[in-house]
């Protein structure tokens, strides 16, 4: 039997593992779901769709059980036969499957800590839709226990206190952006073309979109000078059609709220289209993901897909550089880069995150495999941690994550200005990152010894995520693993986790 491989053609082979160069060279694809699913959906058995790859079945039946990787010359006949970019058959699905299965048994509600990884691996890859229902199940099972306690609560108050609802919506519509590679073609298509048409006006961007509300909305925008301390940054009065704009806040956030308010008026049509194709549990989680989406909106206008990809190209992601030359700050910026990912014109993948000096991530935004947790913190080994002790510089670091994914990590700390002496400065640190096949595409890397590196930084996701057994900085015994207890030796935790 002819090789897949001899028939394929050099050039042929050459753009796919191209397109594929994270995967390929970096581990293994195995992605049976993703084949299974193509060849029930077209009617086809096992041994059909053999044939038409010109494999046995027998190994087609490995592949679809994940017991065999897609080499490449397999990956191109899939994508003929089922006229599809090779791409659909990554892993990145399965990968994010078996995290968030990790994720939510790691929840002390559920009370599954001796669950092996073993177990929880395979149930995520020959069982997904097992795996999802079990999702589905933690969620609604974290919502009521979220109200009961809410109930409870509020009955311990006295009686006409102002109680607020629970915070889930906030995951919820966290968990969308990223299943949907934090990309929303039909927002960032309609916000580019709105970009192309912004009026002409002295002055930079903040006169041409002031000058676009005044056109074509009848809306005056007002910089507002209050210095009460729990002042609105932006507060549109629809009667007046006026938007009062925080005078104290940075040009590119005065930008940025002019930005939103456009989106609002103008892309409320698509935002019902993706928020209905969303199908949320909840009205909380709609409203939440609705300003998402107007942020979404407002970022692609003042930092249009083409000329910001173009500029990153050629700035090599230099995040200082694009903030200067777009006017837009560091935050806007290196979230705008995680989220280039338009079909056929996809930038380098980026994760974006913003955490508190607590550690609480309050932001995150991810086109990588990169998941963030939804329990607890993120890992302390991550340089955005390092970021707060060294405010004015550009952390970087070379990590390794337990996957064997390697990334190029990048911090800073970021402190937001106040009006006034007493008013409370705003302190955080952002942090982005790519794979290291990309490193060569960043300024970051330069004097990097990256296709070799002799120091990877071991992070993980959380340490209830995390089966290292070494971790001097371990707060919680990963779930799932069983652990040794010697009374008479002490480690750096107080445990041992037995190998695999």
């Amino acid at each position: 039997m002819v090789s897949l491989e001899s028939r394929a053609t050099s050039c042929q082979l050459a753009n796919l593992r191209r397109l594929l160069r994270p995967t390929l060279r970096k581990r293994k694809v195995f992605s049976g779901e993703a084949v299974r699913a193509m060849r029930q959906a077209s009617s086809l058995t096992q041994a059909d769709l053999a044939r038409r790859l010109q494999i046995s079945t027998s190994y087609l039946n490995q592949i679809e059980h994940n017991q065999r990787p897609l080499t490449a010359g397999v990956l191109l006949e899939l994508a003929r036969v089922f006229r599809v970019d090779p791409r659909s058959f990554g892993d990145d699905e399965p990968n994010r499957l078996l995290l968030a299965l990790k994720d939510a048994l790691a929840d002390p509600a559920l009370g599954a800590g001796e669950v092996p990884a073993s177990e929880i691996k395979a149930i995520a890859q020959s069982a997904p839709n097992v795996a999802r229902a079990i999702l589905r199940l933690q969620a609604d099972h974290r919502a009521l226990l979220d109200r009961y306690q809410s109930l409870d609560d509020a009955l311990a108050l006295p009686r006409g206190t102002a109680t607020k609802a629970p915070n889930l919506p906030y995951d919820e519509v966290r968990d969308f952006f990223h299943d949907i590679g934090n990309y929303v073609d039909a927002l960032d298509t309609l916000a580019e073309t709105r970009a192309a048409r912004l009026p002409s006006a002295p002055g930079g961007l903040s006169e041409r979109l002031a000058a676009a509300l005044a056109r074509d909305h009848d809306v005056s925008v007002t910089l507002d000078r209050d210095l009460a301390a729990r002042r609105p940054m932006r507060r549109f009065d629809l009667e007046a059609r006026q938007l009062r704009i925080d005078a104290f806040l940075e040009p590119a956030s005065q930008r940025f709220a002019m930005a939103h308010q456009l989106a609002l008026l103008e892309a409320g049509e698509v935002i019902d289209a993706v928020l209905r194709d969303a199908g949320f549990a909840s009205l909380d989680s709609a409203a939440i993901c609705r300003i998402a989406l107007a942020n979404y909106y407002a970022g692609a206008l003042v930092l249009p897909y083409g000329e910001f990809r173009s500029s990153a190209v050629a700035l090599r992601h230099d995040v200082s550089a694009l903030a200067a030359t777009f006017g837009a700050s560091l935050e806007q910026v290196c979230h705008r880069l995680s989220t280039l990912q338009r079909p056929g014109q996809e930038g380098v993948p980026f994760y974006f995150l913003r955490v508190d000096r607590a550690g609480n991530i309050t932001k995150r935004h991810s086109a990588t495999r990169v998941r963030f947790a939804r329990y607890g913190g993120a890992c302390p080994l991550w340089n955005v941690h390092e970021a707060f002790e060294a405010p004015d510089r550009v952390l970087v670091q070379m990590a390794e994550m337990p996957d064997g994914a390697r990334y190029l990590s990048m911090a800073t700390c970021v402190t937001k200005a106040a009006a006034t002496f007493d008013a409370p400065r705003r302190r955080y640190a952002i942090g982005w990152g790519c794979e290291l096949t990309y490193a060569d595409q960043l300024v970051y890397a330069d004097g990097l010894d990256w296709r070799r590196p002799r120091v990877l930084i071991p992070i993980g996701v959380s340490c209830r995520l995390c089966d290292r057994p070494d971790c001097a900085q371990r707060a919680f015994p990963p779930v799932g693993r069983r652990l040794t207890v010697d009374p008479d030796t002490r480690g750096e935790v107080p445990y041992e986790l037995p190998p695999l």
